[in-house]
């Protein structure tokens, strides 16, 4: 069997040392590369709009599927009209072919929390929380029904490798966002603020301890693009702080940071001291709806270009040589982007 899921996905289907990269435009597939594990991801998905980005996902053929947040735009505290939503992205035919033979895992993010830019105030919280569930066949045993919070990890195992997924909520526990008086921006930073809360950075410093040889850090929204006044992690600065200090001091090998949230997708990337790679952050957002007017924003981690197409990304192991290819692919599963990194055994 291709995959073996661990920890919490028992019935549940679901998730430098030399870089370089390229960009390139209207380059299809190429079906005679070989990789020993494929990883497709993606965010902001409209379950009324068309999805044009399911086939190139299915011929990918990846042995999972990562929800980046924004999995369905239901914004609203009627849970009836949550759970309709839900069940309509899930009934949609190729998301649904996507189903029969992949792994699926993923996060929410604001617009599938069911309010804009919500944090842990939100009052449907808990109700919003089991819909979710819901959407991903969580088992009514799962602890995810029990505790606050979606976050959990999973493990994949492939060729005498392990990959191992973790998957924050950055809505739950998030303090509340600082209004910017700067009309170029939504918000500015705080640096009194939680992202995660106390229970989850406890959770996640445990997760760290990862004897995994590949280690993605799944967050809805962007970690190091911290400049653009939109969300992000930087709004909350000393949590930005707190995440790099428990990379660097914890034992997880070869982290790679996933998001989504900002309707573009970009590389970005940082060196940070005791890491033997470069930390990457892929962006890749915008399957239904992107961000068609972007004509720049500052980003001091960011390599190649911003794609403001719709895009999917994909990460392509090779176990042998330790190169994580990464591609932001879109309509007709034409290549975007691509950077690719090595990472030591």
């Amino acid at each position: 069997m291709k995959v073996i899921l661990s920890l919490f996905l028992s019935f549940f289907l679901f998730i430098s040392c030399g870089s370089n990269q390229k960009a390139s435009q209207n380059i299809t597939n190429n079906a005679s590369e070989a990789y020993d594990y494929i990883i497709a991801f993606g965010s902001c998905n409209r379950q009324g709009e068309p999805q044009p980005l399911w086939e190139a996902i299915i011929e990918e053929k990846p042995d999972l599927f990562i929800w980046g947040g924004d999995n369905i735009y239901a914004d609203t505290d009627d849970m009836a009209k949550l759970e309709a939503d839900y069940q309509t992205q899930k009934n949609h035919p190729d998301y649904k072919k996507l189903l029969a033979n992949t792994p699926v895992i993923g996060t929410w993010d604001d617009h599938d929390y069911g309010k804009n830019d919500a944090g842990k105030d939100w009052e449907y919280k808990e109700e919003s929380q089991q819909l979710f569930l819901d959407f991903f066949d969580v088992p009514q045993d799962d602890i995810r029904r029990e505790r606050k919070g979606i976050y959990h990890s999973a493990d994949f195992e492939e060729a005498g490798k392990t990959l191992k997924v973790i998957v924050l909520d950055t809505r739950y526990f998030r303090s509340d966002l600082q209004k910017s008086k700067d009309a170029n921006k939504r918000y500015d930073p705080d640096t009194s603020g939680t992202i995660l809360g106390a229970v989850q950075w406890e959770w996640l410093e445990n997760e760290l301890n990862s004897t995994a040889d590949y280690n993605l850090v799944l967050s809805s929204i962007q970690v190091l693009s911290a400049e653009h006044g939109w969300e992000t992690w930087g709004n909350f600065p000393s949590e930005v702080e707190k995440l790099e200090k428990l990379l660097q001091t914890s034992e997880a090998k070869n982290v790679i940071i996933l998001s989504g949230d900002r309707h573009i997708s970009e590389f970005s990337e940082k060196k940070m001291e005791g890491l033997d790679y470069k930390l990457v952050d892929f962006t890749s957002s915008g399957m239904t709806h992107s961000y068609t007017n972007f004509n720049g924003e500052p980003n001091q981690y960011r390599v190649g270009e911003v794609v403001s197409n719709l895009s999917f990304g994909l990460l392509k192991f090779d176990f042998g040589s330790g190169e994580v290819k990464m591609e932001m692919r879109g309509v007709g599963n034409k290549l975007q982007q691509e950077y690719s990194v090595k990472y030591k055994d």
